[in-house]
């Protein structure tokens, strides 16, 4: 008995000294960076080009609604006007009804193009009577921009055309060829334009040697266990599928119903698959976030990330807690629509439900059928799947990335940079064949508060912040056209 407790004992040793010498190696993955280049921004004089750019009411086509034409048009002849160097030298191209390509050619044609992204749709506002400013009002008041599109996100769209006008008007070269694209439909899928765009460039045998496109924040307080404010780059974002589920019974009248209707059989699919959910993974992005920040984090929470080989079950638990955080983590299934009968005295014919699923990269959608039809098990459930796939996931040791996150410290020193996985939508899905480093990063810094405007009431943007985006969009483009 002594000696296997003293074996024992030898064991838990050998193991606590690995978990240490592993949190020890456990080092920061932050870059160095020296100060930004001066960059001059009439912080007063942009912020009122993006007020006007949120006067027009550009929202995109989706059912029910006709596309804003005529605001379309309108921003964009804006556009031309207040950026006239970029519409000068830049070459420009028209695609699908109302996104826009422009080329900076650079002097070195053999380099690969560098791609900056945007969109010009915004979405609906609701109850805009409740808003402090009009969301289409483009009112600059108490030190913001106030309006739907400032953050999502035409603020970053005019924070480039800022910086290409800014860097033409000091006479800058790219070596690198720079191609800015700006859709128009980002908000119902991007079919129209950042889809076409791709396209294209897929046609012309073209290779990105990087992509940016909106996503992440600087996150202040966003990040538990991290005190400093944290860039947020996606990385990878999960795909968006449509499951959908159909009971077919004879029907008949509400007063003889059968011992299990149609409605009941469907239910209890639905509550299967909630008490089933896809098995938690600490993969990709997520896992790339922790190794980006856990060096940065206390002893005890440096430990558990620098060992995840054996403490990843422990942290999948804690982070399946919260739905925020159990999204980054899995796969899930959300029951958005249930149909049924007409009439409560009617037994429908026909019942369905509509599962809204966002895929983790790693699961297609192969995967999320057979997982809906193991856990289902009852061939009277029709089961339908169709969407988009989950991204590949970009690298993070490539000229792209290295330059992003040189960028982001050398404008915002006190932040530290990590790749993260995007759980919404964005136009950048669209390009990961054309590159392997395709990045989603908004440069402003944002609170838990500050992203309940996104989509929802009081959308803004500081004027100070504006000016810090447009700093940053002009030292990346220094750093990567070099």
């Amino acid at each position: 008995m002594k000696r296997v407790l003293l074996a024992l004992l030898i064991l838990l040793l050998l193991l606590v000294g690995v978990l240490v010498v592993r949190t020890l190696r456990f080092g920061s993955r932050q870059v160095p960076a020296e100060p930004a280049e001066p960059f001059p921004v009439d912080a007063t004089a942009a912020a009122g080009r993006l007020a006007e750019a949120l006067r027009h009411r550009t929202i995109a086509a989706s059912d029910g609604t006709g596309t804003e034409d005529a605001a379309f048009g309108a921003l964009h002849a804006q556009l031309v006007a207040q950026f006239p160097r970029v519409h000068a030298q830049l070459g420009h191209e028209a695609v699908g009804a109302h996104a826009h390509l422009y080329t900076w050619k650079g002097t070195e044609p053999s380099l690969s193009p560098v791609l900056l992204m945007g969109h010009l749709d915004v979405v609906p506002a609701e109850a805009e009577a409740t808003w402090i400013h009009p969301p289409f009002g483009g009112v600059v008041a108490d030190g913001y921009v106030h309006g739907r599109g400032t953050l999502d996100d035409k603020g970053s769209v005019l924070a480039i055309l800022e910086a290409v006008e800014g860097l033409l008007a000091q006479g800058h070269r790219p070596r690198r060829t720079v191609l800015l694209a700006f859709g128009a439909d980002e908000e119902v899928g991007g079919r129209d334009g950042a889809a076409r765009v791709a396209a294209l460039l897929r046609e012309r045998g073209v290779r990105l040697e990087s992509v940016l496109d909106e996503g992440g924040t600087i996150g202040v307080g966003l990040v538990p266990g991290v005190a400093a404010p944290v860039a947020l780059v996606g990385v990878a974002e999960k795909g968006s599928t449509r499951v959908e589920l159909v009971v077919r019974s004879t029907g008949g009248h509400a007063s003889m119903p059968p011992r299990q209707t149609a409605a009941g059989i469907l239910a209890r699919a639905l509550v299967r698959l909630e008490e089933h959910p896809f098995e938690p993974g600490l993969r990709g992005g997520t896992r790339a976030l922790f190794e980006h920040v856990g060096p940065e984090m206390g002893f005890g929470m440096r430990l558990l990330f620098a060992n995840t080989w054996l403490f990843a079950p422990l942290i999948e638990r804690q982070m399946a807690a919260a739905p925020s955080a159990d999204a980054s983590i899995r796969t899930t299934m959300a029951a958005t629509m249930l149909e049924g009968s007409p009439k409560p005295n009617v037994l429908p014919s026909r019942v369905r439900a509509v599962l809204n699923v966002r895929p983790l990269p790693g699961d297609s959608l192969e995967d999320v059928s057979a997982h809906v039809r193991e856990v289902v098990d009852d061939a009277r459930v029709e089961v339908a799947t169709e969407g988009d796939e989950a991204s590949s996931v970009s690298r993070v040791d490539t000229e792209g990335w290295r330059q992003l996150q040189r960028s982001i410290r050398q404008v915002f020193p006190d932040v530290l940079v990590a790749p993260f996985l995007t759980v919404a939508a964005t136009d950048a899905r669209h390009f990961h064949g054309l590159s392997d480093s395709v990045y989603r990063f908004m440069p402003v810094r944002m609170t838990r508060e500050d992203l309940t405007r996104m989509h929802g009431r009081d959308e803004r943007l500081s004027v100070e912040a504006y000016a810090a985006a447009i700093r940053f969009y002009a030292q990346y483009l220094r750093n990567i056209t070099r």
